[in-house]
C-alpha cells in the first residue's frame, strides 16, 4: 500500500465530510465512510504531533538541539 500524504490524507476526508454532511448516502456506506473518516483523523493528528514534536527542538549555535516550549 503505498503512503499518502498529509494533504492527500485531508482532502479524503474533507469528501468524506462533505458528502456525509448532504445526508444523502445510504446508511451502510454512511457507516463505511464514517470508519474511514475516524482512520483518517487518527492519521492527521498523529501526522501532525510527530510534525509539533519535531519543531519544538531548537538548534543551539553549537550544533547541539534542546526543547522550546509551544505556548498554546
Amino acid at each position: 500500500m503505498a503512503k499518502t500524504t498529509f494533504e492527500d490524507d485531508l482532502g479524503k476526508l474533507e469528501q468524506i465530510v462533505s458528502q456525509l454532511e448532504k445526508g444523502d448516502v445510504p446508511l451502510e456506506e454512511a457507516l463505511e465512510q464514517f470508519e474511514v473518516g475516524v482512520k483518517l483523523t487518527k492519521t492527521l493528528q498523529k501526522t501532525l504531533q510527530d510534525a509539533e514534536q519535531s519543531l519544538a527542538k531548537i538548534v543551539n549555535e553549537d550544533g547541539s538541539t534542546s526543547d522550546f516550549e509551544i505556548e498554546d
